[in-house]
């Protein structure tokens, strides 16, 4: 039988989605609770591949094996062993043409800035930045500059090729909302390179803090060439927010 999960985590103190060798991916936790449960090895596939602090709201992974209760109890089960910063928010069984990765037809991630300290219960989940003031508008200008399809291989970490040997990705939407100090920017599009939404988002924040233009970030995405200019937003306020299927 294949199962389809769709969890959510905190991704503060793990080393990412995927199993690492010291044991500090969700994926590991995952593995590990559901070989116990099911009394043999399990290996999950996942969809996407969150890196070291980045959350989720919407992650999803498949995995097969047999379970002669209900899914509930199998939900129940999981959240006994898995870590109190993984929740699993839905379950059931499906069909095996499904895959969590390749049955994927687009990703919605959302990242977090707060323009001051950060309140507490949020700090974990924002890149707080300087209390200056920011040209918001400029920042709408540039983010229109992504959407469609693009090679992104100027916004990827250079690796990204180990991770996805295809750098053209088509962007849905890019939205931008303020409210007070507090600035949300939902990206949706047909796939990422390693670190791209979080080098979209550092350019849109020097864009808002006027240190480039939103004309240089055009050049640097036709360019296809990483540049200093382009920064890397912390991971901690990255969280997947949602996979699409058909």
């Amino acid at each position: 039988m294949r199962w389809k999960c769709i969890c959510s985590y905190k991704g503060t103190a793990f080393g990412g989605w995927q199993f690492q060798p010291s044991g500090s991916g969700v994926q590991n936790h995952f593995e590990s609770a559901l070989g116990t449960i099911l009394d043999q090895p399990t290996r999950i596939h996942g969809c996407s591949r969150t890196d070291a602090g980045v959350h989720a709201y919407g992650q999803c992974f498949h995995f097969d094996g047999d379970w002669p209760h209900s899914k509930d109890k199998l939900k129940r089960a999981l959240h006994s062993l898995l870590n109190k910063d993984i929740r699993i928010e839905k379950l059931t069984p499906v069909s095996q043409n499904f895959h969590a990765r390749f049955s994927a037809v687009k990703k919605s991630y959302v990242y977090t800035l707060y323009l001051n300290r950060a309140p507490p219960a949020e700090a974990d989940f924002v890149w707080a930045c300087r209390d200056t003031p920011i040209d918001f508008p400029a920042m709408l200008t540039a983010s229109q500059i992504f959407i469609g399809q693009h090679d992104f291989t100027a916004f990827s970490a250079v690796h990204a090729k180990d991770n996805d040997p295809n750098p053209i990705k088509e962007i849905h939407s890019l939205e931008l909302k303020q409210k007070g100090a507090k600035i949300t920017i939902t990206i949706t599009g047909s796939g990422f390179l390693y670190k791209m939404v979080r080098s979209i988002v550092g350019t849109l924040y020097a864009v808002g803090r006027n240190r480039i233009r939103p004309d240089e970030v055009l050049n640097i995405l036709h360019s296809k060439k990483r540049t200093n200019k382009v920064v890397t937003a912390p991971a901690s306020g990255l969280s997947l927010k949602k996979i699409f299927y058909k």
